[in-house]
């Protein structure tokens, strides 16, 4: 399983030029080497607030680059932050794009808040006026960047605080990038025959985002499920209801019969090693064999895996970047439809959906959406939830012209009551725009119905992942 607690792993690069070493020697501010060395001490200081960081010291010449790139390499950086200190020759900087293997860069400038530089006639200013040639060095080494046109580098210029906002974001996305690439998925039990256009390439799957598909059956998950004792099970059904309002309409040995397929589904994923279940949960083999779609996951803050459901791999890998860069619980929604006079769509999803952030309001409700069916556990209860207010990032991934697509939007959940039964659900406002305006673009787009949704603005990040993994990006 993937070490969601890790920090970002940065690798510093530093650059300045060795013949500037000696200037300044004897003054009252240092040697241009000693300032140089004091400017990347506090940065490194500060780096290391952020992110777990690489450093090898100041290049200075082909020898230290070489040090860089095997150090970096060795801690398997998710990202590098480079950095002229002032004007350097571009050797250092050529050999590094041209060696360092494939990584994501965030090239940057440093803007000084302020520059007091007087008469360059005194030895301690010229050598400050040396430092605090940044802006030089910067410039010659984006001809580089562009004649070598390395993958996922991005530039960027402004004040050290700026460039450090920058590098969370961006090695927010690095790390997500360097996750998934570590990561698995299981099928469970295949895609969904009703709904073709979620269907993805695994191939691609593995070669552009990262995750190794793992398939599995349902007969292995009755297996799972048959090994979960009736003590074990109804422990678990017996601290659900004592957290939440059990409905009247609520089944006792249906709600056992739940959370015993739930824990099992779980046990299953573990026992695969998969970060990631995409469960075909309308599947008539599933209900034919188990009786019923799983409805409590997760049944404890144990478990690791994250289960998506209607077999679509692509909304479980939006849900999966959007687990990789947050702090706060996922939950996978579809749009249902729009009320004009309020100005919100309403949508949800039924089957899995972690119910467990207590923000949200969650009851134990029968799944009324099959319970007029011929299969044993019609009815099965589940953790029917409303969503946490506020504004979320909602994200979307397919696979629609060849490529995997991002699209990403902000919405805002706003207060909603229990009233779409079997649907986890909520009222959401689109942010910035209305209902048609962000359907018609949708639509535009080509996606499918199904999205991820978590707290918070993780845009920007999403867009530098996309960058990183050369798929598709809009803002919608």
């Amino acid at each position: 399983m993937l070490d969601l607690t890790r920090r970002p792993r940065m690798g510093l690069l530093l650059i300045s030029p060795e013949r500037f070493a000696t200037i300044g020697e004897g003054t009252k501010r240092g040697s241009y080497r000693e300032r140089k060395e004091a400017e990347a001490a506090w940065m490194l200081a500060d780096a290391s607030k952020i992110a777990d960081v690489t450093y090898t010291g100041i290049v200075w010449n082909r020898q230290d680059v070489q040090r860089a790139i095997d150090g970096f390499t060795a801690a398997k950086v998710d990202y590098v932050l480079a950095i002229f200190l002032s004007w350097a020759e571009d050797f250092a900087w050529i050999r590094f794009l041209r060696d360092m293997p494939e990584c994501p860069i965030l090239f940057a400038h440093r803007m000084r808040d302020e520059i007091n530089l007087k008469d360059t006639h005194d030895d301690d200013e010229f050598a400050e006026y040396l430092c605090c040639g940044g802006l030089v060095g910067t410039l010659e080494a984006s001809g580089d960047v562009k004649r070598l046109n390395r993958k996922m580098l991005t530039t960027f210029v402004g004040t050290w605080v700026q460039i450090m906002d920058r590098a969370v974001c961006f090695g927010r996305a690095a790390r997500a990038r360097a996750l998934l690439r570590q990561s698995s998925v299981g099928l469970l039990a295949c895609m969904n025959e009703a709904m073709w256009s979620t269907y993805v390439d695994t191939y691609d799957l593995f070669s552009k985002i990262g995750p190794e598909m793992r398939f599995m059956s349902v007969a292995e998950l009755e297996d799972c499920v048959n090994a979960v004792s009736p003590e074990e099970a109804t422990a678990v059904m017996k601290r659900i209801a004592s957290q939440y309002e059990v409905l009247p309409n609520v089944d006792d040995d249906k709600f056992l019969a739940s959370v015993r397929a739930s824990m099992g589904m779980e046990r299953l994923a573990a026992k695969h090693d998969v970060d990631l279940l995409v469960l075909n949960d309308i599947d008539t083999v599933l209900f034919q064999h188990i009786g019923l779609r799983p409805g409590f996951w997760p049944t404890s803050p144990e478990v690791k895996t994250m289960v998506v459901p209607e077999g679509d791999i692509g909304s479980g890998i939006a849900c999966m970047v959007l687990k990789l860069m947050s702090d706060f619980p996922v939950n996978y929604i579809e749009p249902f439809h729009v009320n004009l006079p309020e100005g919100w769509f309403d949508a949800g999803h039924a089957g899995p959906n972690d119910y467990t952030d207590p923000r949200g309001k969650c009851k134990i409700s029968s799944d009324v959406r099959f319970a007029k069916t011929k299969w044993k556990y019609a009815g099965a209860p589940f953790a029917w939830y409303v969503f946490p207010e506020g504004k979320k990032t909602m994200l979307h991934c397919s696979q629609q012209t060849g490529r995997f697509q991002l699209v990403a939007t902000q919405v805002e959940a706003v207060h909603t009551d229990h009233f779409l039964a079997t649907y986890s659900h909520s009222h959401f406002k689109p942010v910035g725009e209305n209902c048609q305006e962000l359907f018609s673009k949708l639509i535009d787009q080509g996606v499918t119905q199904h999205y991820g949704i978590t707290d918070g603005n993780l845009m920007p990040a999403i867009k530098d992942l996309a960058m990183m993994l050369d798929v598709d990006y809009r803002e919608v």
